[in-house]
């Protein structure tokens, strides 16, 4: 369920923890998906990486 607070969901804040730790941000360098799936798998959320790439691209849409 996603928290009050900020509406993200556990996988959300790991993933953008997870992108916070390799330094990545809107001026940053490019990084290919796998590696930031990989290092959320391997560091935060070992429960497979289909729910982190579904996650991923969808805090990259735009919400109309």
């Amino acid at each position: 369920l996603p928290d009050v607070r900020d509406g993200l969901k556990p996988v959300h804040r790991r993933l953008l923890y997870a992108m916070q730790q390799l330094r990545l941000g809107p001026q940053g360098e490019f990084r290919k998906c796998a590696k930031i799936v990989g290092d959320t798998m391997g560091n935060f959320h070992p429960h497979g990486n289909q729910a982190i790439y579904d996650a991923l691209a969808r805090l990259a849409q735009d919400f109309t």
